[in-house]
């Protein structure tokens, strides 16, 4: 399983607000999406996070992202590793991703960017 790098989950309480200042401090553009009732702004490392609670609360829960290149090979290594995957992969715009509890039960989104769904 090779990582190629890692997302910091930020929820915020106004999306509109915080965008700008991560763009100055990232110089990055934000890739803007919704994802089940959440606004979701891409800005360099930081995935920002905004809408109703308890949604929110089901996604703090996710101490990070992490990007890998291929999600289904990531799987097998987690699964072989003790992990237990808890959603997925699933197909999403951008490529796939799956939700996986480590044996200390810290929780990690891994995606790619593999063929969209």
């Amino acid at each position: 399983m090779e990582i190629l790098g890692t997302t910091l989950r930020v929820c915020v309480t106004d999306l509109e607000s915080s965008v700008p200042f991560y763009e100055r401090l990232t110089g990055s553009q934000a890739l803007r999406f919704e994802r089940g009732g959440v606004s979701v702004a891409a800005v360099g490392c930081f995935l920002l996070m905004s809408g109703p609670e308890e949604e929110l609360e089901v996604l703090r829960r996710i101490a990070a992202t992490i990007a890998v290149k291929d999600v289904g090979a990531t799987a097998g290594v987690l699964d072989a590793s003790g992990a237990k995957i808890l959603v997925g992969p699933v197909g999403t715009p951008a490529g796939r991703n799956l939700i996986a509890m480590h044996p200390d039960g810290a929780v990690f989104e891994y995606v790619d960017q593999g063929a969209p769904a």
